[in-house]
């Protein structure tokens, strides 16, 4: 009897081991300077599982949270921990590294300001990439890049895709704010917050961060160069924008993916989308 519960016993620890060892780890208090935005950057970063034994190279999803959130925002409602542990383990995603920076301090948003004092997406390309491609075992390559994010972080998405379809490999807005409709709605609302803003100021900025305006002026090739991923709720308050630029890529014949599920714009409906962002863009991880 003895003899059995000695067995028994080391079965239990030796199960406990296997289940620590299929276990990613999260971080969401990370931070590197920057000398762009003058200040230190917070970032959360998921390492997978056999991160820490296998000594090899991962690719990497860079993750970004909406308006209101920070990069916690995936760690602690999305649930990032859990669903990727589980998609890896079933095998509907490879072991990745995933990034999910702060863009909720200092200012809000992830995009150059209109004025040059706040330049986020400089820091983001010439700053965060480097120094997460130094630090960890990332794959440098556009083969091992993919971004996805939601809401403002869709936006952000769409544009950092748009901007640099030679550095990542496929890209997954969900229930994205895809930029202002129109050069009309764009004047609107940027002299809201800068009365005295010149039109050509207006209509550069424009042209650059709305989703509309660059899928209709940039070469068609680099659009097609991304593959995409593009999943908004049928309740949600930014199915308009969500539903133009789908009906823009089709018309530009752009192949991509485009989802419209039960649900509106809240996290019950994005930890449901982010499985389907894992396997996607571990098909385009694989596939390059």
């Amino acid at each position: 009897m003895k003899k059995l519960l000695t067995i028994i016993a080391l079965l239990s620890l030796f199960s406990i081991s296997v289940l620590r060892a299929q276990t990613g780890k999260v971080y969401d208090n990370l931070s590197l300077p920057s000398k762009i935005l003058k200040s230190d950057r917070k970032f959360a970063v998921y390492l997978p599982p056999d991160y820490e034994t296998s000594g090899r190279s991962y690719p990497v999803l860079y993750l970004l949270h909406g308006s209101g959130d920070d990069q916690t925002g995936w760690v602690q409602f999305g649930e990032v921990l859990n669903i990727t542990d589980k998609a890896i383990a079933n095998g509907t995603a490879t072991p990745m590294i995933i990034v999910m920076p702060d863009a909720n301090t200092g200012r809000r948003g992830y995009f150059n300001d209109i004025k040059g004092d706040w330049n986020y997406e400089d820091f983001f390309f010439k700053e965060l990439i480097p120094f997460i491609e130094k630090k960890y075992r990332a794959k440098a390559d556009k083969r091992g890049r993919a971004i996805s994010g939601l809401s403002m972080g869709g936006g952000g998405t769409l544009m950092y895709a748009l901007h640099h379809p030679e550095l990542f490999s496929s890209a997954c807005p969900l229930s994205a704010s895809v930029g202002p409709l129109s050069l009309d709605d764009a004047k609107m609302s940027m002299r809201k917050a800068n009365p005295n803003l010149a039109d050509t100021a207006i209509n550069t900025y424009y042209n650059r961060h709305s989703a509309l305006a660059l899928v209709n002026s940039i070469p068609d090739d680099q659009k097609r160069a991304v593959r995409w991923f593009i999943d908004c709720g049928d309740d949600d308050f930014l199915y308009e924008g969500n539903s133009l630029l789908h009906i823009a890529l089709r018309k530009k014949d752009v192949p991509h993916e485009f989802r419209v599920r039960d649900g509106g714009h809240t996290w019950t409906y994005w930890r449901t989308s982010l499985p389907k962002v894992l396997e996607f863009v571990s098909d385009a991880f694989h596939q390059f």
